[in-house]
């Protein structure tokens, strides 16, 4: 009997379920092997990865190919369900040379068998299967944007994303497209916050009438009204709540959407090289800006107009006047390599502090004063500035101190203080899922009022009831809140973290990022003391690194 190894990919992009589509890949692929005894041993699905994304960045494929590797491998040969699915553009040529190298057959159910890197015939049809892979997803990518003009400049149709500032949502119906209102979706326009609207309207106003950008924001802060991101403090953790930031006043008065016209096409994603010294790597997704020429705008006003189209041209010709226009974006510089990337804090306003290349070296910076209003008092320097240099080695020294095979003991009582988070990690994931299966609870019940069928619809309502049922019973034989993991499990993780540790002094700054990262480094920066406070806070279910003769490398899935 012959071993296989199954390999299959699916992008949640076009809304298919990863299970539904692994079964059927699964079953082309066993209908291809089994007939000639074949087994599969072993499967790599990768999912929510686009298949753009080469094989050396898919982390499946990735981890298929090291197998290859593997003279102690677990299969015999390689087979694929749905070679649309595996391959784009070049892939191929690109990949099956290392299945050729390693002796390892490449099964595929178009060719009905292994591929024969002899026969010209086989290698004719796997490259047109990839250029039809790149030929569909570019179809359906000019198909998406057509529709989408066509929708805003005729329609107006809310496209969704979160309301502007000073707007809210309605529901105004069930989705026009059938299939869309049988799975729950509604119709919703954008309507005028009873209070919010008022604050928009004001900052236009003040800016009209010859106040700047950093004005108005102190002068809403004095006056106590909450910034957008507090506003809506939920989906916006990430951002300062204690003040206006001259950039959220930029950007209300840069949206044209508050002259009540639907404005979409404002910006673009762009396929650059990752690497243009290594084209295998593929292409990775820039967000840009669009000229004013490419907006598209609804060719009629469809939901309330916050300010007149006069008055927004007028705001408009005033930025570009103090030389703050919207067309003046500046291109993104170079990517550079920050080891504290979102693990250092300021002290003062306790904010991520932001990267900054100076002079050849690695700084970090927080500029709250030059970026958010004073008004409320906050007691913060113009700018406080760290060098990485000064502080990364003595940071490397402690965590191998810290967590060195001599310390495992002493720091095992400090871990047991931790264990309680720990346990609810567990937990709280089910929570999770308990949510998940609400929300689709209530998306087939939306599907019975938009007139789906019954019977099918019940089908599904009492699946997702028993999913519901079998958490609910995970959940009450979880371990209970505040409940302690084992000794030898914080013992476990504290090794686990020692190994990490040891591999952080010779690595990169980009590893290093990815490493403080997963043992939970958190640092805060206190200029008036001119200390550096580290903590660690590890997450139990950090992934694995490994050291190789390339240098660090992630886990294998």
């Amino acid at each position: 009997m012959t071993r296989f190894a199954f390999y299959g990919r699916v992008s949640t992009e076009d809304n298919q379920d990863p299970e539904a589509s692994r079964s059927w890949q699964l079953r082309r692929a066993r209908a291809l092997i089994e007939s000639r005894g074949g087994e599969i041993v072993a499967e790599f699905f990768d999912v929510d990865k686009s298949r753009s994304i080469p094989w050396a960045r898919r982390p499946y494929a990735s981890a298929l190919i090291e197998e290859l590797k593997n003279p102690g491998r677990d299969f015999d040969a390689v087979v694929i369900g749905e070679p649309h699915r595996a391959f784009y553009g070049n892939q191929y040529s690109l990949t099956f040379p290392l299945f050729e190298h390693f002796a390892v057959p490449l099964w595929v159910p178009e060719v009905g068998g292994p591929i024969d890197p002899a026969n010209e015939a086989h290698d004719m049809i796997m490259g047109v299967f990839g250029g039809l892979s790149k030929g569909e997803r570019n179809r359906v990518k000019i198909r998406v944007r057509a529709a989408m003009s066509a929708i805003t400049a005729t329609e107006g149709r809310y496209l969704g994303g979160r309301p502007p500032y000073g707007y809210e949502l309605q529901d105004v119906g069930p989705h026009p497209n059938p299939a869309k209102a049988a799975d729950g979706k509604r119709l919703r326009r954008l309507v005028a916050h009873p209070v919010h609207s008022l604050v928009v309207q004001w900052i236009f106003a003040q800016f009209i009438g010859g106040r700047g950008l950093f004005d108005i924001a102190e002068d809403l802060t004095r006056q106590g009204i909450p910034s957008p991101s507090a506003s809506d403090p939920t989906r916006n953790r990430h951002r300062c709540q204690i003040a206006w930031s001259k950039s959220a006043v930029r950007v209300i008065i840069t949206n044209p959407r508050y002259t009540g016209h639907q404005v979409w096409n404002k910006q673009r994603k762009d396929e650059v090289l990752l690497d243009v010294n290594d084209v295998a790597l593929g292409h990775t997704t820039k967000m840009r800006w669009n000229d004013r020429d490419s907006w598209i705008w609804s060719e009629d006003k469809v939901h309330d107009g916050l300010v007149s189209t006069e008055d927004f041209e007028r705001t408009q010709q005033t930025l570009a006047s103090r030389g703050r226009g919207p067309a003046a974006h500046k291109p993104h510089r170079t990517r550079r390599p920050y080891a504290f990337r979102g693990c250092l804090y300021c002290g003062y306003c306790e904010r991520k502090m932001q990267g900054n290349w100076n002079n050849r070296q690695a700084y970090y910076r927080c500029r709250f004063p030059e970026e958010y209003a004073l008004a409320n008092k906050i007691d913060h320097p113009k700018v406080v500035y760290l060098r990485e240099a000064e502080i990364i080695q003595d940071i490397d020294a402690w965590l191998l101190t810290a967590f060195g095979p001599g310390r495992i003991d002493a720091t095992l009582q400090a871990l047991a203080a931790q264990a309680p988070a720990f346990a609810d990690t567990a937990t709280a994931d089910l929570r999770k899922q308990l949510t998940q299966c609400d929300h689709k609870l209530n998306q087939y019940r939306a599907a019975l009022d938009a007139g789906a069928d019954p019977k099918e619809v019940t089908t599904w309502i009492n699946d997702i009831k028993q999913k519901r049922a079998q958490i609910e019973d995970n959940l009450r034989t979880a371990a209970p809140r505040g409940q302690q993991p084992s000794h030898q499990d914080i013992a476990d993780l504290l090794h686990q973290i020692g190994d990490l540790t040891a591999a952080i002094a010779g690595a990169d700054p980009d590893d290093k990022a990815d490493l403080y990262r997963q043992i939970g480094l958190k640092m805060t920066y206190y200029p008036q003391k001119q200390l550096v406070e580290a903590r660690v806070i590890p997450d139990p279910h950090m992934c694995k690194w490994f050291v190789s003769e390339g240098g660090l490398e992630p886990p294998c899935p």
